[in-house]
């Protein structure tokens, strides 16, 4: 579970971050944080989590060199201001201990920015040039979407090319590395079934040895074969690192039960519509869809419809 949210606060002004934390957090980590949100929608994440993504050998000196300590804080503290009452309580059941060291936002980019990994490099050079555009123009500024949500929803902004280039070279990373896994995996697989075989000739010649004796040898009684369903799609997808964002994870949740019946046949503003996303990023989460082979396009309908396919 990569994010921990806290119940929201219907008397706390909602606020939509201009670039979706989860994108944020990933392009500058390469790795997908545990976050905790509190009801005025600051974002805190465990400083051991980002540490050890970011390759720091001891987190506690990591925070003392790296992070103001006004950007840093215990969870306890969060949960308190949570909930005075029975916050503990509630971040507990997240998985997150009272003792364990938090940073925001700005503590988690001072990290990026004290780490050597390579895969950091271009969200550095990213917030370098926001401070170089800030100090000769006075402000930094994101593109409105072209495509905007419905009403009442925010206004979206195009995500700045050098974050979405890293987020892609994360994920084709991420891709290679399933690939080297799925390998491993086959060959496991096929070791398996030779074990399974050699099982079969030995279940074989007992129960020969069984008749011969006249003695009732014990049957294996068939595993039951469990229907397919759009939950265990997706999660076959989640456990293979395929669906690696929430906006990706909501088209996949929408296009599963067609999938799963034949084919899925949406126009993008359809996709859009239902899921309450931007068409430019339903466009986006479809395209990595059929990049990491989750299914395939197959022609297009009379209307103009594309139609999409399990592999």
């Amino acid at each position: 579970m990569y994010e921990q949210n806290t119940p929201p606060d219907e008397s706390a002004v909602q606020r939509q971050d201009a670039i979706d934390i989860n994108d944020f957090v990933f392009a500058a980590t390469g790795a997908r944080v545990r976050r905790l949100t509190l009801p005025d929608g600051t974002h805190w994440f465990p400083a051991v989590d980002v540490a050890t993504d970011l390759g720091y050998a001891n987190t506690r000196d990591a925070l003392r060199h790296a992070v103001s300590q006004k950007h840093t804080t215990s969870l306890g503290d969060l949960a308190r201001t949570v909930d005075p009452v029975d916050g503990s309580c509630k971040i507990a059941g997240h998985r997150l201990k009272k003792h364990m060291k938090m940073v925001n936002l700005l503590g988690l980019v001072q990290l990026v920015n004290g780490c050597t990994k390579p895969e950091a490099e271009p969200f550095k050079n990213w917030v370098s040039e926001v401070i170089v555009t800030v100090q000769r123009d006075g402000s930094y500024s994101l593109e409105p979407a072209p495509v905007q949500p419905a009403p009442g929803g925010g206004t979206a902004y195009v995500m700045p090319q050098q974050v979405a280039d890293a987020i892609v070279r994360l994920e084709e990373r991420n891709v290679r590395a399933d690939e080297m896994l799925l390998a491993f995996q086959e060959e496991r697989g096929e070791l398996l079934r030779e074990i399974s075989r050699s099982q079969g000739v030995i279940a074989a010649a007992l129960q020969q040895i069984a008749t011969a004796l006249d003695r009732p040898a014990v049957g294996q009684r068939p595993a039951a074969r469990a229907e397919s369903t759009p939950q265990e799609l997706l999660a076959a997808w989640k456990a293979k690192n395929l669906v690696v964002t929430e906006d990706i994870h909501a088209v996949a949740a929408y296009l599963a039960p067609a999938l799963l019946r034949g084919g899925a046949q949406y126009r993008l503003e359809e996709i859009a519509a239902r899921t309450g996303l931007a068409q430019a990023r339903v466009h986006d989460c479809v395209r990595m869809l059929l990049k990491r082979g989750c299914m395939r396009q197959q022609g297009c309908t009379p209307e103009g419809a594309p139609v999409y396919v399990l592999p």
